[in-house]
Order: C-alpha cells, then sequence, then structure tokens
C-alpha cells in the first residue's frame, strides 16, 4: 500500500525525484564517492593528487565522516582546530587540508552526490600572519658572488659539480622558471633561431598546467649553444634536478663566500635566489606590473606582488628619481629671485614682496604698483571706496581671485 502511495505520489509530482535521489545518495557511505573523485584527478600531477587525497582521508578520518550527511563545517572546524595545535600547522597549510575537503565537497555537487557544497562560507586563515618559510631575493652583486662561488667550486652537492650548478642558478634568475621546470628541459625546449629565442615549458611540467612560452635574455642565448653540445633532443640539461635538495646547494654554495642563508628578511632558498630574484628585478629595471605578471605566469597581480621584495634602498632611489625641476623654478618658497640677500642672511632694502600673481603663476617679474598705474590692463580691478563718516575717498587694488587676466573696471557708489 505505502509503495503504491508513493509510486502514485511520484507520478503526479507530489515527489520530487531528484530530492529524492539526492537523499539517498546523501545517506550512501563516503569511501566510494572518495575513491571516484581521486580517479577524476587523473588528469593532475601525481604530487598534487598525492598531497590533495592524503589531506582529504585525515579530515574524513579524524572527524569520523561515515557518510556524504555527516560532512559539515562545524565538524571539519572542530577538528581542524584540535590538528592545527597537535601538529602545529601553519596557516597556508590549514588552507591547503581546507582546500583539499571543500574540492571535494564541489565535485560532489558537480556530479550531483550533493545539493549544495556544506563547507561554503568556511574562512581560510591569512597566511600574513605566520609566514613559516619568510623568502629573500638577492641583490645583483649577491647572485654574482653565488654563480662565481659555484663555477670556483671544486665539490658536487647532490650529485652537480660546480659549472653545473652555476648553470643552473642562472636559467632559474635569468627566466624565473621553477625547480621541477628546469628539470624538465631538453635541448627541444630551447628555440634558438627565432628572433626573439625562446624557452618552451610543457604543460605536463608546469605547475599551472599549461604550455608556455617565455622569451630568453640575449645572453643566456648565446651561452646556450654551448651548454647543449652534446646532447640528444630528448636528453635531460639536468638529470633528477626535481628530486634534489636544491636549496641546500644554494645555501652552501652562498656561505662559502660568506653570504648569510638566512637573515631577518627570510631565507634565499633556490626559489628565492632564483625565482623571487628574477621578478623582483624585473620591477627593478623597469618592467610594468602587467609585464611582470605575464613573464611569472601568474593569473593574478597579487601572486606576483608577493615575490617582489623591494626595500627602503629601492625606495630612496625611486624618490631620488622624481624630476626636480620645481627646485629650479625663479621663485622658490615665497621669495623672489630678484630678492638680494645680504652677508648677514638679512634682506636688503631692495627686497621686493611676492604678489598674489606670482603665486597664481602669472609671472615671476613682479613689482609694487602705483595707484597711477595701468592696472586694469594687468587684470586689476581699481576700486572707488567713499566713506561718509571720515568724508574722504580713497583708492586701493584689488587683485583678481582667479588667474586669469581680463580687462574689467568696478566702481561702487556711497556705503551706506
Amino acid at each position: 500500500m505505502k509503495l503504491e502511495t508513493e509510486a502514485r505520489l511520484r507520478r503526479t509530482g507530489m515527489i520530487d525525484v531528484d530530492q529524492e535521489r539526492f537523499a539517498e545518495t546523501k545517506q550512501s557511505a563516503i569511501a566510494p564517492h572518495v575513491e571516484a573523485f581521486e580517479a577524476s584527478l587523473s588528469e593532475r600531477s601525481a604530487q598534487y593528487i598525492g598531497h590533495t587525497m592524503s589531506r582529504l582521508r585525515r579530515i574524513i578520518a579524524g572527524a569520523e565522516f561515515a557518510k556524504l550527511a555527516d560532512i559539515s563545517a562545524e565538524a571539519v572546524t572542530n577538528f581542524m582546530r584540535s590538528l592545527r595545535k597537535s601538529d602545529d600547522l601553519g596557516p597556508r597549510t590549514y588552507n591547503h587540508y581546507l582546500q583539499a575537503i571543500d574540492a571535494f565537497c564541489n565535485w560532489c555537487v558537480t556530479t550531483k552526490r550533493l545539493l549544495a557544497n556544506p563547507l561554503v562560507g568556511m574562512e581560510r586563515l591569512n597566511v600574513d600572519v605566520d609566514v613559516r618559510h619568510k623568502r629573500r631575493a638577492l641583490t645583483r652583486e649577491e647572485f654574482a658572488q653565488l654563480v662565481k662561488s659555484a663555477r670556483d667550486s671544486s665539490v658536487c652537492i647532490q650529485r652537480f659539480n660546480g659549472e653545473q650548478r652555476a648553470r643552473i642558478y642562472l636559467l632559474s634568475y635569468l627566466t624565473g622558471i621553477r625547480q621541477k621546470e628546469i628539470a624538465s628541459l631538453t635541448p627541444r625546449s630551447f628555440n634558438l633561431a627565432s628572433d626573439p629565442a625562446t624557452l618552451t615549458v610543457e604543460a605536463v611540467s608546469s605547475k599551472h598546467r599549461k604550455k608556455d612560452v617565455l622569451p630568453l635574455h640575449p645572453e643566456l642565448a648565446l651561452a646556450l649553444p654551448g651548454w647543449l653540445k652534446g646532447l640528444r633532443p630528448s636528453d635531460k640539461l639536468f638529470p633528477k634536478l626535481e628530486r634534489r635538495k636544491a636549496w641546500l646547494m644554494v645555501k652552501l654554495d652562498l656561505e662559502r663566500v660568506g653570504i648569510p642563508y638566512e637573515t631577518d628578511d627570510g631565507i634565499a632558498d633556490f626559489h628565492a635566489a632564483g625565482r623571487h630574484t628574477h621578478i623582483t628585478e624585473l620591477l627593478r629595471n623597469g618592467a610594468s606590473l602587467p609585464e611582470t605578471q605575464k613573464l611569472a605566469r601568474h593569473s593574478d597581480i597579487k601572486m606576483t606582488m608577493r615575490y617582489v621584495h623591494i626595500g627602503l634602498n629601492d625606495q630612496a632611489k625611486a624618490v631620488a628619481n622624481l624630476p626636480a625641476s620645481a627646485l629650479h623654478r625663479r621663485c622658490i618658497s615665497g621669495v623672489s629671485d630678484r630678492q638680494s640677500l645680504s652677508a648677514t642672511g638679512n634682506a636688503s632694502t631692495k627686497r621686493e614682496r611676492l604678489t598674489p600673481c606670482n603665486r597664481k603663476e602669472l609671472g615671476v617679474d613682479c613689482r609694487r604698483l602705483a595707484i597711477g598705474d595701468n592696472l586694469e590692463a594687468g587684470g586689476i580691478e581699481i576700486v572707488r571706496i567713499a566713506r561718509r563718516k571720515r568724508g574722504d575717498s580713497r583708492e586701493t587694488t584689488r587683485f583678481p581671485t582667479r588667474a586669469r587676466c581680463r580687462v574689467r573696471l568696478m566702481t561702487r557708489g556711497w556705503v551706506g
């Protein structure tokens, strides 16, 4: 009887079939949905899949989610608070955990498993409050010493000799590409015959999974034929670099020439010495923000600005580059160039007072005018004022309130 009633209600539209299906799916076990979500990520990099799934499964296990219906913002927040205390998670890692389960919930909505994302509105932590890996860009002098230190070194670090390390540093600095992207480079990656010469980072190696074509620095383009000599088109320039501790190479090469690896401004690891320095130097040398963003391959200008390290010295240079023509005007700080000063610093008897005309930039050759002068032609009004009580009349001058000259004569009668 119940089944017949439900069937009749479905036929008449009294029961929404889609709503009923959503209700059934929410009560199903969560594990099969997690496996299906992982399969949907097959086009992403293995590293991304590994990080995302490990974080997602840790939240599901820790919050004890057995069904899709169990997922709630409150339960996720409570678990993440305890996880942050136990594992001392930084804000960035905390946000990565939330991003993993949020991506899973969005996928469930897209694939009609959930009617809405239950985590909508969950706030992320401010990553600027607690920076665990604060980086600093190298100056041009420091980077030159880093390259020289590597080339002068006779030891191998992380399976790379000094010349190989110097070439890795130069590629990172002059192109801004990342460690994994450098590791993927082969002779096919370069087009030295084009104008300008270019470097291609394939989508499979690029962080944003897109093919990128970047212009090469002219000096790097001249050096590359020697670097590529003897290599087959498919040979890697720096085999297995993605597995090496590039930060350790930079640390040891910097310390060899007395440059500290870590200062109050941050650490100078491989990413900082190469990519951060590359982006900072682009702006220091006149590149615009849109150009820098394009070369950095960032989708958001805010991300580009995180790589820019402009210090007090850079700010001082920017201020010094302001045009100082205003300092060479003939009238400075209310003092005319025709005003002469005595040796004691007092104004001479020939000192002349600036007029409002001068301040309005109507001319710099100003002098005190007498009543008999032709004032109207200069845009100055003659005002006749008569005072009944005193019985006298006098003439005075009035300067125009705006910086424009026009002949005008105004006469007023008796003032009551």
